[in-house]
């Protein structure tokens, strides 16, 4: 059934390409942490290389994958099918995050359509990937993607987002810091 690679191949990629969401995992070092899985939708993921892709974090309540890939670099990325032929990808590496204004955004962001409230860009290299047969996903059909996100983003301005940004998005729910709360705090 599952079968493991050591980059993306041209049919991994073209399965990506289809999904409209993906989910984010990561945990801190510590066993007494939470592990963290995060969903994410939009138009948001890109892939770079067959070694490396890159999604557009948006203004979320916690900054999880932020504060493990600070302390630790370890994440997931995973995709399964809703529609179509049954499969799920996973994506085993490293993230890097890449914050507004520095030269990796000038770089990457423009890969992407852009959205508001996004905050960061998360940066994976990966050294495995690997395929399961997903027989147990149900089929759900796609209906839309919410616009609640964005509106409330647009609501907030953009220093409505960095205050909610510093009151909810510096440090992990186990208190491990993140770059953007790093960043606000040179900044301040």
């Amino acid at each position: 059934m599952g079968k493991q690679f050591t980059a993306l191949l041209p049919v991994h990629e073209e399965f990506i390409a289809k999904q409209r969401i993906f989910f984010v995992g990561s945990a801190p070092l510590s066993s007494e942490g939470h592990v963290n899985l995060s969903p994410k939708g939009y138009d948001s993921m890109r892939i770079l290389s067959p070694n490396r892709a890159a999604y557009l974090d948006m203004t979320g309540s916690g900054n999880e994958t932020s504060a493990h890939i600070r302390e630790n670099g370890r994440v997931t990325i995973m995709f399964c099918a809703f529609e179509g032929p049954p499969n799920i990808l996973r994506l085993y590496g490293t993230g890097t995050v890449v914050l507004p204004g520095s030269p990796e955004w000038e770089t990457l962001y423009p890969l992407f359509e852009p959205l508001p409230g996004a905050r960061q860009i998360i940066m994976i290299d990966f050294d495995k990937v690997q395929t399961s047969c997903g027989y147990s996903i149900p089929f759900m059909e796609y209906a839309g993607e919410r616009e609640t996100l964005q509106r409330w983003s647009v609501q907030q301005g953009e220093e409505g987002l960095k205050q909610y940004w510093q009151n909810k998005n510096t440090h992990s729910i186990d208190g491990l810091p993140t770059p953007l709360g790093e960043a606000i705090a040179d900044r301040g």
